[in-house]
This record gives C-alpha cells, sequence and structure tokens, in this order.
C-alpha cells in the first residue's frame, strides 16, 4: 500500500471516502487560500493515490492571441516541406510512435480521445516526473508541484499531444510568438507560476505547437523547474522526428457491458489511466482506463486536453483497471463495494462528490474501479454499480485478451 493516510479522515466502520487526484491537490492548496487551477484528475477515485505533479488547467482557452512586431524565426527552411501522408485513422487509434530528438525522448502514445493522442516526453539530465507523489510531499512542496531533484537532476514533467485535424486553435494560446521551425508554422508560449492566469509566467513552464499537417497541430508542453531547459529551440527539434506510422488500435484490459443513457466515450489509456492524469503516472504500472462524459466534448478550439481546458470534465465518470498497489484501501479479494459518500461530508472534507464501485479480483492482485466523484455530477450509485457490474475485466497480464477501445468501450 502507498498511502494508509489517504483515509485517516473517516473512522469507524464508515465506508473510506473517495479521494481523487483533484480533491487532494485542492485541499492542498484551499489551506494557502490560492485561486485553484483546475488540476487534472487521475482516474481511480478513492483507490489511485499518486498524485500529479504539473497536471493544471492551461489557462489559454479563450484568449486572444498576441501579435509580436517580428516574428522569431527558429530553424527556418526556404519553403514549407512536403507534408508526410498521416492516415485518417478513426479515434482511440494511435498513429505514431516514440522517437529521439537530441536530448528529448517521446516515449509511444499511451492516452488516446476522440480529439487527440498524448505521448510523455523524457528528457536527458532531468527526473522525468511520471511518478507517484505522496499527499505528504504535495502538500510540503506546496506550490513546488515537482518532485525533489533526484542525483542534481532538475525535475520535468513533459508531454506530446498530437492533435486531429481541425481540433487545435494556435490563435486561442494567449501571449504567444509565432515561429517557423523546419519550414513550418509554429507558436511558442511561457505559461504563468502554477498555470494560474493571475500569476506571472514561470520561464520552467513552456508550449510549443506546430503544424504538422494541413490544419492538424502538435503540441509540446513542458514544466521544469530548470527555467533555462528545455529551451524553446530544444522543444522546437521535435517537429522533424514526427512522422505518421501504421495505425495502431489503442487496447483496453476490459470490455463495456452498460452505459447509461447519453454517455459517450472521451479517451483511455492503455498501460495507464486515462487522459493527463494516465500521463502524470505513466510509469505507475497501472492496466488501463476510460472517462466517458454524458455530452459530447468540444472536437475544436481546443489548446490543451480536455482536462486541463477551461471548465475541464463534467458530468462524466471514468473506468480505471489497476493493481492493488496503486490502491488506498486493502484488498478484498473477490468482493464489490460501492460507495455514494454523503455530499456535505465529502464536501467538508474537500472531497470530490459522487458514487464509487470497486471491484477486486479473485486473488485481490487487482481492481476495477468506477467512479463518478468529482466530475460534478448526479449519476446515482445504482446506476454507477451497474456500470461495473456489466463490464469484463481481461487478463490483466496478457494483452493478447484486451480489446480495442473503439470497441470496447460500448456494449
Amino acid at each position: 500500500m502507498r498511502l494508509h493516510d489517504l483515509v485517516d479522515a473517516v473512522t469507524g466502520d464508515e465506508p473510506p471516502m473517495s479521494r481523487t487526484i483533484d480533491d487532494i491537490i485542492t485541499a492542498g492548496r484551499r489551506a494557502e487560500r490560492r485561486r485553484r487551477a483546475g488540476f487534472a484528475s487521475a482516474g481511480a477515485a478513492g483507490l489511485v493515490v499518486a498524485v500529479v505533479a504539473g497536471a493544471f488547467v492551461v489557462p489559454t482557452l479563450g484568449a486572444e492571441q498576441s501579435s509580436p512586431a517580428a516574428p522569431v524565426v527558429a530553424g527556418a527552411a526556404a519553403s514549407k516541406p512536403a507534408a508526410a501522408e498521416w492516415p485518417d485513422a478513426v479515434p482511440f487509434t494511435f498513429t505514431f510512435t516514440g522517437y529521439d530528438a537530441g536530448a528529448l525522448h517521446v516515449q509511444d502514445p499511451i492516452v488516446a480521445s476522440t480529439a487527440y493522442q498524448i505521448a510523455p516526453v523524457y528528457s536527458d539530465g532531468h527526473t522525468s516526473n511520471d511518478k507517484p507523489m505522496t499527499v505528504q510531499e504535495v502538500e510540503e512542496q506546496g506550490d513546488a508541484f515537482l518532485r525533489n531533484r533526484e542525483n542534481g537532476k532538475p525535475a520535468l514533467w513533459a508531454y506530446l499531444t498530437v492533435y486531429r485535424p481541425g481540433v487545435f486553435d494556435p490563435a486561442r494560446i494567449k501571449d504567444s510568438t509565432n515561429v517557423t521551425v523546419a519550414g513550418r508554422r509554429a507558436v511558442q508560449a511561457t505559461l504563468p507560476v502554477g498555470l494560474d492566469p493571475q500569476r506571472p509566467v514561470d520561464g520552467g513552464n513552456k508550449l510549443f505547437a506546430w503544424e504538422y499537417a494541413d490544419n492538424a497541430w502538435a503540441a509540446v508542453t513542458s514544466y521544469s523547474d530548470d527555467k533555462a531547459t528545455p529551451s524553446f529551440e530544444e522543444l522546437g527539434g521535435l517537429v522533424e522526428g514526427l512522422k505518421p506510422s501504421r495505425p495502431t488500435p489503442a487496447l483496453v484490459p476490459f470490455t463495456v457491458g452498460y452505459l447509461p443513457d447519453g454517455y459517450v466515450p472521451l479517451q483511455i489509456g492503455t498501460h495507464t489511466t486515462a487522459g493527463l492524469g494516465g500521463i502524470a503516472t505513466a510509469r505507475a504500472g497501472d492496466y488501463g482506463g476510460a472517462t466517458y462524459t454524458k455530452a459530447a466534448m468540444p472536437a475544436t478550439g481546443l489548446t490543451a486536453p480536455y482536462e486541463a481546458a477551461e471548465g475541464g470534465i463534467r458530468d462524466g465518470f471514468r473506468i480505471s483497471v489497476i493493481p492493488s498497489t496503486s490502491a488506498n484501501q486493502s484488498p478484498e479479494p473477490g468482493a464489490t463495494r460501492c460507495y455514494q459518500p454523503p455530499g456535505a461530508r465529502a464536501r467538508d472534507q474537500g472531497l470530490g462528490v459522487g458514487a464509487f464501485c470497486n471491484i477486486w479480483s479473485a486473488d485481490g492482485k487487482a481492481v476495477l474501479q468506477v467512479s463518478a466523484t468529482g466530475l460534478d455530477n448526479e449519476l446515482p450509485q445504482a446506476e454507477v454499480e451497474k456500470i461495473a457490474k456489466g463490464i469484463t475485466v481481461a487478463d490483466v497480464t496478457d494483452e493478447s485478451t484486451w480489446t480495442p477501445a473503439a470497441t470496447a468501450l460500448r456494449p
């Protein structure tokens, strides 16, 4: 168990309260009386105890682009290079693979949605900050949500998002600068401290985006406690290495048997939980997850993944399949436990409101959770339980038993 004290607030025989990553960080910031910046939730509320370091809202959606007097040109080519032929793949499909660009190392994508794919980015000379953190670490570090340096290396949390055509809008990035890299249109911007738009910019928080195909953009987001590295020039080095690959369906270790009316799949994680939470805990050893919303999310005008966009994800639920070592509750082999925490009690403790269900594997080594916690919806416990009991979990140790997400996510 990683964090026994996540449930210390609960006494007697009452069920443990569900704590998402969003809940933990929100409670910490409330103590500092600072503005909440919309932190991303990692999937398994009440079970996943990895604290997301750096998964904050990018405060750019709806902002106007600045117009610099003269565009900065970095490595400009004489003319736009011939565009690679990117496949017209369906959502929840991976269409690129990892690659290296100098000191930066893009991993294979592990998150896919209806609008984008996301891959972690590592860097030589940095400590990659995509491992679980404890609540104590977050509370002790305050706004410095990056893991302490290891072996004298600065901490880095970075990811590459490859958007489908027409989804990303560079004109909505606040205070951006137009650049040209390897003959391609690009923009770059420095993001605020804590990604709070009311605070000054932090040189270690950078966004670099480029048009990899007609009307299709990719963006690397980098949060480093070294303001100088990675530099915009280093981030721009990722441009030429991004190439299309043979489309590969994203696999998940479960299939869904029941969905409430109106709910649709939004994003998944393979070998991790869904969304930015999955990117922030890429090396936690989780198996898979998905996020659903009651209404389809916007498919245009994005400048960041859904959790990091203005307003975040609302009215939905999450599915997560994780090892018991990622849980903050003792394994109960073969058991099904569902809870509907009282709303007033949850709010008093700074926790998200919403029902969740845990279904443990027969050997207690893995657990399935369905959670509506923290997503501001009114999905009742009976519906959450029905979703959970309708899910079939594959052999989490054998990927050959997993199902393409496009098939698995609907009954």
